[in-house]
């Protein structure tokens, strides 16, 4: 079987979409996967499946929710190995002063187009500091998230409606369950 993450947008985030992660993974099962496991409660599931094709697996999993929950999140899936290449293309994989809270990475269903990539790479971060490659943008945010104009700036615009961002500490806990799921 195939191990399979993935990463829900906007669930249980200021009291919108709310959604108990033991009932997301009783969804899970009832669409044929097996043991799904949540982190945390910001719809993270990691799952095991027999379905090869991870565009299929997203959009089922979108399409029970809206029918069980009555609102639609976008989901983006990752395999174990995808995870392992996100941490290890790292930009600051070898800086002792990030902090893991602080370190947002932005998973992408699929690599944005150009005119996104474009206005991304257009925003002058500073304090914070930032790379896009490929599926991922990964921000440091030294100073938190909460007071971050670069943030709001990528949430107000090129990335209103893309992709889902996890704290560092999240992506390695999610690869670690991933692994663990493999084992089995």
């Amino acid at each position: 079987m195939n191990v399979v993450i993935s990463l829900l947008r906007g669930v249980n985030l200021g009291g919108h979409n709310q959604v108990k992660m033991s009932e997301l993974c009783a969804l899970y099962g009832t669409l044929g996967h097996c043991d799904a496991r949540s982190h945390i409660n910001s719809g993270n599931i990691v799952f095991r499946t027999r379905q090869k094709n991870p565009a299929a697996v997203a959009k089922k999993i979108e399409d029970a929710i809206e029918k069980k929950y009555g609102f639609r999140v976008d989901v983006v899936v990752r395999t174990p190995d995808e995870l392992r290449d996100v941490i290890r293309r790292n930009p600051f994989a070898k800086r002792k002063d990030i902090h893991p809270s602080k370190f947002l990475v932005t998973f992408f269903a699929q690599e944005p187009a150009a005119e996104i990539c474009a206005q991304i790479r257009c925003i002058k971060p500073d304090p914070e500091e930032m790379h896009l490659e490929g599926r991922e943008l990964y921000i440091y945010f030294p100073n938190g998230v909460g007071q971050s104009k670069l943030f709001r700036a990528l949430s107000a615009k090129p990335l209103k409606k893309e992709g889902t961002a996890r704290n560092w500490n999240t992506v390695t806990k999610l690869l670690e369950i991933a692994e663990t799921l493999e084992a089995l």
